[in-house]
C-alpha cells in the first residue's frame, strides 16, 4: 500500500483543553480524523505534551577529529541501563521570538563556553509523535575545542552539564555497541558518519572512453 495523501484538511479538532500547566504542558484534545480506507474515525480523545521545537548541535573539531558532547542527569533517563546521566548534543527550547539558530549558539554558548560561528542544517523530525509536539531542529557545526571543558549551565535552572569529548572513532564505536540513549545523538552521529564516508570516497573510475578514431 503506498502512503496516503492526507493532510491538515483530514482531521478535525472538536475541542481542546489545559490538562496540566506546569514545567510540562499537558493538552486533552477531542478529535476525529479521515481513515485510510474512507470515511471518518470516531471522536477520539488524546493527552498532547506541548513542548514546541527544539534544538541540538553536534560540535566537531574536524583537525582534531573529536566530537563535543555534554552529559546530564534526565529524569526520563532513570531506568536505563547506562543510568540517569546520559550523553547529549547541545541542545535547548526555542523561546518566543528565537530561530533555531539563535538557540543552537545561546545553547552552545551556556552549556559548553563555545561560541559557534556557522551552523549546517542536519534535519528536523518530531521525537515522539504518539504523545508531543516537540520538533527538534538538528545542526552540526564545526569549532576549535582548545580548552572545551567543565561544568556549564544556568544555576538558576537546575543546570549542572558536563562537557565531554570523544574522538570520532570513539563516538562510533559507541554508536555501534548502543551506547547512547538520547535519539537526537543517534540522528546526528549517523549523519555524521554518512557524510564522511561519502567525503572520504576516492574519485570512481570514469565509466566512459574516448571514440576510436
Amino acid at each position: 500500500m503506498k502512503p496516503t495523501k492526507l493532510g491538515k484538511e483530514d482531521y478535525q479538532i472538536c475541542s481542546r483543553q489545559r490538562a496540566y500547566n506546569g514545567f510540562f504542558k499537558l493538552d486533552r484534545v477531542t478529535l476525529k480524523h479521515r481513515l485510510h480506507l474512507g470515511g471518518w474515525s470516531p471522536e477520539l480523545t488524546r493527552e498532547l505534551m506541548t513542548r514546541g521545537d527544539a534544538v541540538g548541535v553536534l560540535m566537531v573539531d574536524p583537525d582534531r577529529e573529536v566530537v563535543v558532547l555534554v552529559e546530564q542527569f534526565r529524569v526520563g533517563a532513570i531506568q536505563a541501563s547506562e543510568g540517569p546521566w546520559i550523553l547529549e548534543l547541545v541542545a535547548g527550547v526555542v523561546e518566543q521570538g528565537e530561530s533555531p539558530e539563535d538557540v543552537a549558539v545561546r545553547e552552545a554558548r551556556e552549556e559548553s563556553g563555545v561560541e559557534l560561528s556557522s551552523l549546517e542544517r542536519i534535519t528536523s523530525c518530531i521525537l515522539s509523535p504518539g504523545g508531543c509536539d516537540e520538533m527538534a531542529h538538528l545542526f552540526y557545526a564545526e569549532i576549535d575545542s582548545t580548552g572545551v571543558d567543565g561544568v556549564h549551565g544556568l544555576a538558576e535552572e537546575g543546570e549542572d552539564i558536563a562537557v565531554v569529548t570523544l574522538s570520532l572513532e570513539e563516538a562510533f564505536a559507541m554508536l555501534d555497541q548502543h551506547r547512547f540513549v538520547n535519539a537526537t545523538v543517534i540522528i546526528a552521529l549517523q549523519w555524521l558518519r554518512q557524510k564522511r564516508e561519502v567525503l572520504n570516497r576516492s574519485d570512481p573510475e570514469p565509466v566512459y572512453s574516448e571514440a576510436c578514431p
